[in-house]
């Protein structure tokens, strides 16, 4: 980590400037802090989101429903989908016309998405709410860890990235006016520096 290249300022010696200490100490503290407040913040936007797709996962599994359902006839599959996305889940299986009743005892029928080997007359599952519309199969616990881990990591991420963003702004503003310095010095020192009986 670049943070760390700033330490050796710490040394003893004659032509260490202010700037150099403060430097150092910019990078130390950038390193602690992307050290410990990274991680600090991945755990605590993780557990959130944990906490969160948790509670959606649990509301999912009671308001959705697995019912059989019974393919009709076969729909016609598209020719063509340009769509890589849409063919691959479109290629998983296909789509038919089936009945199924749901939790509340009503019998529907309608498009559903099929195993690829469907037939009429195959039973297979599909997910409903309480009122018999077909729904997206609800979210399982390991995806939802899935995507809080992700979280987690993205956000320490961010953090780390933060840090070390403030860092370098800090060190720009430092060495810009460290050249700033230096340009009054020399206009101060004028064309005739070094020269005899300059005064220099």
């Amino acid at each position: 980590m670049r943070a760390m290249t700033g330490l050796w300022r710490w040394r003893r010696n004659p032509l260490r400037r202010r700037t150099d200490l403060v430097e150092s100490w910019v990078a130390l503290l950038a390193a602690l802090f992307i050290a410990a407040g990274a991680p600090a913040a991945g755990v605590t936007v993780g557990s959130l989101a944990q906490d969160a797709l948790a509670q959606s996962v649990r509301k999912q599994h009671e308001q959705r429903h697995p019912v059989p359902a019974t393919v009709v006839r076969l729909m016609q599959q598209p020719h063509v989908d340009p769509d890589p996305e849409t063919s691959s889940a479109r290629d998983s299986g296909r789509r038919v016309v089936a009945n199924w009743t749901a939790p509340d005892g009503t019998v529907n029928t309608g498009p559903a998405d099929a195993p690829r080997t469907a037939a009429p007359g195959d039973r297979f599952r599909v997910w409903t709410d309480d009122h018999g519309r077909l729904v997206p199969r609800p979210m399982d616990g390991t995806t939802a860890t899935s995507h809080a881990m992700l979280a987690g990591a993205g956000a320490g991420a961010v953090a780390a990235g933060l840090v070390e963003a403030a860092r370098r702004l800090a060190v720009w503003r430092m060495l810009r006016r460290r050249y700033e310095d230096w340009d009054r010095a020399w206009e101060r020192a004028g064309q005739d520096w070094g020269r005899t009986g300059a005064g220099s």
